[in-house]
C-alpha cells in the first residue's frame, strides 16, 4: 500500500514538473499588448451584381415591391444608379516601432485602401497614412497621424532564433482583438513559391485572417517575425503558418521610411535546385549550392565572369544549402557592394568577386520565337533536333544550338525535354550546332547520367538525362 502511494505521488510530482516547465506568456502579453494594433480599411468599390433582367421602363410597370427589391441597396443585382460605389473593409493587425507613430504591417493588409483605421488595446481609433510599400516582402509602412508617445515593441534578432524555440503571436483572427496564440518555431529559411526575397519562419503557432501584419515574439518579449502567410486547404489554420524575420522586415522599414522606396541587390543569374542527379553529373559527393542555368547578358554576374553551369557553394562566407538560399542573400546585400561567391566550375572550386547592382522593376524576360521549318536531323535518345534559325538564337540571345523539333520515348522524354527546347549544352559539351550535337551524342558514358541545359520560352534550366 505504502509502494502504491509513493508512486502516485511521484507521478503527481512529475506531471507539476512538466507544468512548471512549459512558458508562462502572461507578463509577455501584458507588456506588449500596448504596442499591438488593429488595423482596420475601407476600399470603395463600384458596385457589381448580376444582370437586371428588365429595363427601366419594364421595371417602372412592375409593383412598388419589386421595384424596391431590384434597386435596392441588397439587390442581388447591384441596386443603385450607374457609377454607385460601395464600401469594401477588411482588417488586419501590426505593431508600432516607434515612439511618433510608425507602424509595420503586411502589404496585403492595406492594399487599395482609401481609409486606414488603426485602434490600440485603450479603444483609441486614429487614422493612419500610407508612407510606403514593398509588394516583394509584403510589408508596408503607416504613419499614426498626430502620434505622439505611442507605445512601442522591442525589436530582437531573426537570425539568432534557433528551431524548436517557443514563440508567441499577437493579433486580430477573425476579428477577435488581442487574440494571444504561442508555438514553436519549426523551421527556418523557408522559401515558397510566391516569395523570392524572404527567408520565411515557419512555426506551428495559430494563425489566421486577421493576424496578418502582427508581431511574432520570443520568450524576451521581442519581435522576431512579421506573421504573414498560413498554409491550408480548408481556409483555416493547419499547424503550418510563416512569418517574415524581423531583419529583413527592418531594413525595408528604414528604407521606406528614409527614402519611401525599397532597393534590393542583384545578381542577375537564373538559378535552381541542385538534385541528386544534377550533382553527379557535375562532380558533387552532395546536392548542395544553386546552379547557374543563365546569366543575363550585361548584368553583375556577367561582368564578374559567372558561367551558365557554375554552382554557388558560398556566398560572402555562408554556406548555400539549396538554391532558394541565394535571393535573400543578394537581396540583402546593399547595391554596390562588393560580394564574394564561391563557385565550382568543371570540377574544380574558385572565388569571384561580384559588384552587387540594383534590382530592375520589371524582369528581363525573353520570348522564345515560332519554331521555323528546317530538315530535321535524328539522334539515338529519342528525340530530334534541327539547327537553330538565326532570329531564333538572337531573340533568346543564344550564341548556338539546337533546336528540339519532335521527342519520342526514350531517355530525352524522361528527362523533360520537350519540342521547342534549344539544347545549348550536353554533359558539360557546349552544343553550337546540328554537327556538335552529333558528336556529343556518339561519345556519350552509357548507364550515367549527364546534364543537359535547354532554354525553353527564353529561360534556360538544366536537365538530367540517362542514356
Amino acid at each position: 500500500m505504502t509502494a502504491l502511494l509513493m508512486l502516485v505521488v511521484a507521478m503527481f510530482w512529475v506531471q507539476g514538473a512538466a507544468a512548471r516547465s512549459l512558458p508562462d506568456f502572461t507578463e509577455l502579453v501584458e507588456e506588449n499588448s500596448g504596442a499591438v494594433v488593429n488595423i482596420s480599411t475601407t476600399q470603395e468599390v463600384p458596385a457589381q451584381g448580376r444582370a437586371m433582367p428588365f429595363d427601366e421602363r419594364q421595371l417602372e410597370q412592375l409593383p412598388e415591391f419589386f421595384q424596391d427589391f431590384f434597386r435596392g441597396p441588397h439587390s442581388p443585382f447591384g441596386g443603385g444608379s450607374p457609377g454607385q460605389v460601395e464600401p469594401r473593409r477588411s482588417m488586419g493587425s501590426g505593431f508600432i516601432v516607434s515612439s511618433d507613430g510608425y507602424v509595420l504591417t503586411n502589404n496585403h493588409v492595406i492594399e487599395g485602401a482609401d481609409e486606414i483605421i488603426v485602434r490600440l488595446n485603450d479603444r483609441r481609433e486614429l487614422p493612419a497614412t500610407l508612407v510606403g510599400t514593398d509588394p516583394k516582402s509584403d510589408l508596408a509602412v503607416l504613419k499614426i497621424e498626430d502620434g505622439n508617445d505611442l507605445p512601442v515593441v522591442r525589436i530582437g534578432r531573426s537570425k539568432d532564433l534557433k528551431t524548436g524555440e517557443w514563440v508567441l503571436a499577437i493579433g486580430s483572427p477573425f476579428g477577435f482583438d488581442y487574440t494571444a496564440t504561442a508555438g514553436i518555431v519549426s523551421a527556418l529559411g523557408r522559401s515558397l513559391p510566391t516569395e523570392n526575397y524572404v527567408p520565411f519562419i515557419q512555426t506551428d503557432v495559430a494563425i489566421n485572417p486577421g493576424n496578418s501584419g502582427g508581431p511574432l515574439f520570443n520568450l524576451d518579449g521581442e519581435v522576431v517575425g512579421i506573421n504573414s502567410q498560413i498554409y491550408t486547404r480548408s481556409g483555416g489554420f493547419m499547424g503550418v503558418s510563416f512569418a517574415i524575420p524581423i531583419d529583413d522586415a527592418m531594413n525595408v522599414f528604414r528604407q521606406i521610411r528614409d527614402k519611401g522606396s525599397v532597393s534590393r541587390g542583384w545578381l542577375g543569374v537564373l538559378i535552381q535546385e541542385v538534385s541528386r542527379d544534377l550533382a553527379e553529373t557535375f562532380g558533387l559527393k552532395r546536392p548542395r549550392g544553386a546552379l547557374i542555368a543563365e546569366v543575363m547578358e550585361g548584368s553583375p554576374a556577367a561582368q564578374a565572369g559567372l558561367q551558365a553551369g557554375d554552382i554557388v557553394l558560398e556566398y560572402d562566407g555562408e554556406a548555400i544549402v539549396m538554391s532558394s538560399d541565394l535571393p535573400p542573400m543578394v537581396g540583402r546585400t546593399p547595391v554596390g557592394e562588393t560580394a564574394r561567391l564561391q563557385v565550382l566550375r568543371g570540377g574544380r572550386e574558385m572565388m569571384l568577386d561580384v559588384e552587387i547592382g540594383q534590382l530592375p522593376e520589371e524582369g528581363q524576360q525573353q520570348a522564345a520565337a515560332p519554331a521555323p521549318d528546317a530538315a530535321p536531323s535524328s539522334a539515338p535518345l529519342g528525340l530530334t533536333v534541327q539547327p537553330l534559325p538565326a532570329d531564333l538564337a538572337s531573340s533568346l540571345s543564344v550564341s548556338g544550338g539546337v533546336l528540339v523539333s519532335n521527342v519520342a520515348r526514350g531517355p530525352a522524354l524522361e528527362a523533360g525535354i520537350r519540342p521547342r527546347d534549344v539544347i545549348t549544352e550536353l554533359n558539360r559539351q557546349e552544343i553550337r550546332s546540328v554537327e556538335d550535337f552529333r558528336k556529343v551524342v556518339a561519345a556519350l558514358p552509357k548507364n550515367r547520367a549527364v546534364s543537359v541545359r535547354v532554354v525553353r520560352q527564353g529561360m534556360a534550366t538544366y536537365l538530367v538525362m540517362k542514356p
